[in-house]
């Protein structure tokens, strides 16, 4: 069996972080989305991994290389422009060759791993399997309905839905998908929609399985969803220090702090983690942060926020909380007068001030 992992979207609603970094890159709990993905791949015992790139082509193969950190195989497929999963796998025609693969959308984010559903797949070989999960907006997702334990339609957020299953991001498939990837048309927003394929699938006959998981999945796209990901994965983080904490700093829960981080005169309440390099002066880090390698966090407060890599933030008088701050970024109280907020933001961009 194969991976299928997709990682040409241009993540277009975590903008403008997603203008400089692959959206399958931004970090959660400091490791990268995608990384999650290939762990979870290798641990359900699946070795060859088919990378389906786009306009961030560079960025994932610097990340992710041959894929030998986790005991994979990784080649890279090139998808020209985003044109819907079903065309993902259109263009993978030739890396499949009509064996059975996993398609793993490289955004998301399952906490148990995908070991489970693949297990129920071999030990059933239904043409296509799917991962659904309970939630609350269905009408966000696509939505499967179901008879007797089998799939019998999917709806593409529906503004009536007819179930709370959403697609979770994972399917599974044996050769029978290409036909059907090549007997659909594109939707009404010009893409070749895996929904389709799909349905039809259901419609000639083939066997379609669910695959309703217990534990929580994130589909990372939106800012929301990522800070509440990065919060439920550092809820797990084992606390330890390979950084230096000076004697007037005080480090309190679940908190990482990585190799040549420095904290001085600072409060660390976690869970939190401090990453590579990092250094934290007279500041207060509360709960649920991430800071990236490289950071530097002066006189300031931060809180259930993700800070990416090489940024600073110096002497700000209010705490920043709820906020994913990219890479480079500068955040500094003005030292100009007459007194004024004075910003350089970039397209898509969103500020709350108090």
């Amino acid at each position: 069996m194969k991976a299928l992992v997709l990682c040409g979207g241009s993540g277009t609603r975590l903008r403008p972080i997603t203008h400089t970094t692959a959206k399958q890159l931004v970090p959660v709990a400091n490791k990268p989305v995608l990384y999650y993905g290939l762990e979870a791949i290798a641990e359900a015992g699946i070795t060859d991994v088919g990378i389906v790139v786009g306009e961030t082509s560079r960025e994932i193969k610097q990340a992710v290389e041959d894929g030998n950190r986790w005991g994979l195989n990784v080649s890279y497929i090139f998808q020209d422009k985003p044109l819907g999963l079903a065309h993902a796998v259109l263009v993978s025609e030739e890396y499949i060759a009509g064996d059975e693969f996993v398609m793993y959308l490289g955004d998301n984010l399952i906490r148990d791993g995908i070991k489970a559903c693949v297990d129920q797949y071999r030990e059933n070989r239904p043409n296509c399997q799917i991962l659904l999960a309970h939630v609350p907006e269905p009408q966000r997702f696509g939505v499967a309905e179901l008879e007797g334990g089998k799939v019998v339609r999917l709806v593409e957020k529906p503004d009536v839905p007819p179930s709370d299953l959403a697609l979770v991001g994972v399917y599974m498939f044996d050769g029978s998908i290409m036909d059907a990837v090549k007997a659909i048309k594109p939707s009404g927003r010009g893409e070749l929609e895996i929904t389709d394929a799909i349905q039809w699938l259901i419609d000639q006959g083939f066997t379609v399985d669910p695959h309703v998981i217990d534990g929580w999945w994130k589909d990372t796209g939106r800012l929301e969803d990522m800070l509440e990901a990065n919060r439920i994965m550092l809820e797990d983080v084992e606390p330890s220090s390979h950084g230096h904490v000076d004697s007037a700093s005080d480090v309190v829960g679940r908190v990482v702090v990585e190799k040549g981080a420095e904290v001085i005169g600072s409060t660390i309440r976690g869970p939190a983690v401090i990453g590579e390099g990092t250094k934290i002066i007279n500041s207060f880090i509360g709960p649920y942060t991430a800071i990236y390698y490289g950071v530097t966090i002066s006189g300031s407060e931060i809180e259930h926020s993700i800070i990416l890599e090489n940024s600073t933030v110096t002497d700000i008088p209010g705490r920043i909380e709820d906020s994913l701050i990219g890479q480079n970024v500068e955040v500094a109280r003005s030292p100009l007068k007459p007194a004024a907020f004075r910003l350089m933001l970039g397209d898509n961009s969103r500020v709350g001030l108090l």
